[in-house]
C-alpha cells in the first residue's frame, strides 16, 4: 500500500507543542520579579508530582523550563536612586492631556492591564518606557513622532 494511504494514528496530525519564547535581550528583574520568579518555580514543582494526564506533565514541564530559564538568567537591578525614569521606579506623566502612573520592571513582572491602585507594570523594553529612560520630573519628551507628548511629573522609587 501506498504510504499516501496509511494512517498511523491521529497523533501525527495535531498541532507541535513548543516552547514558551523568552523575551529577547537582557532578563532584568526587580527584587519582586525575582521572588515572583521562584515562587512559580516551586509551584510547578510542588504540582508536577501530583499530576497524571499526560497533556497536563508536558505542560507543566514546558511551564517549568521556561520558569528555571528566567530564575538562571534573571539580573536583579540595583534600587535607583528616583532622580531620574530609570528601571524600578514609578513614573507619574501626562500624555494627551491624561494623568497616567506606571511602574517600570521587567518582562515576566510587566501586567500592562492591571489597574491596580491605577498602576500599570510595564516592562522596561516597551517603547513607552524606553522614551522615558532618563528624563527627570518636569521634562517634556517626544513620543510616537510627537514632540512634547509625554510630560514626566513624578518619578519614586518603587518598594520592593
Amino acid at each position: 500500500m501506498s504510504v499516501a494511504f496509511r494512517r498511523e494514528g491521529d497523533d501525527e496530525h495535531l498541532e507541535p507543542k513548543f516552547e514558551l519564547p523568552i523575551p529577547p535581550g537582557p532578563n532584568l528583574v526587580t527584587m519582586r520579579g525575582l521572588a515572583m520568579i521562584g515562587a512559580r518555580v516551586a509551584a510547578l514543582e510542588a504540582a508536577l508530582p501530583a499530576l497524571t494526564e499526560e497533556a497536563a506533565v508536558a505542560a507543566a514541564r514546558r511551564d517549568l523550563r521556561y520558569w528555571r530559564t528566567r530564575q538562571a538568567t534573571a539580573q536583579p537591578m540595583p534600587v535607583p536612586d528616583g532622580a531620574c525614569v530609570a528601571f524600578g521606579c514609578k513614573v507619574g506623566f501626562r500624555m494627551n492631556g491624561q494623568l497616567r502612573q506606571i511602574a517600570i520592571v521587567g518582562d515576566d513582572e510587566a501586567d500592562p492591564a492591571a489597574k491596580l491602585d491605577h498602576l500599570a507594570r510595564l516592562a522596561f523594553s516597551a517603547p513607552l518606557c524606553r522614551a522615558m529612560m532618563g528624563a527627570g520630573p518636569g521634562e517634556m519628551l517626544e513620543f510616537g513622532g510627537k514632540a512634547d507628548a509625554i510630560e514626566i511629573l513624578t518619578i519614586e522609587v518603587i518598594a520592593g
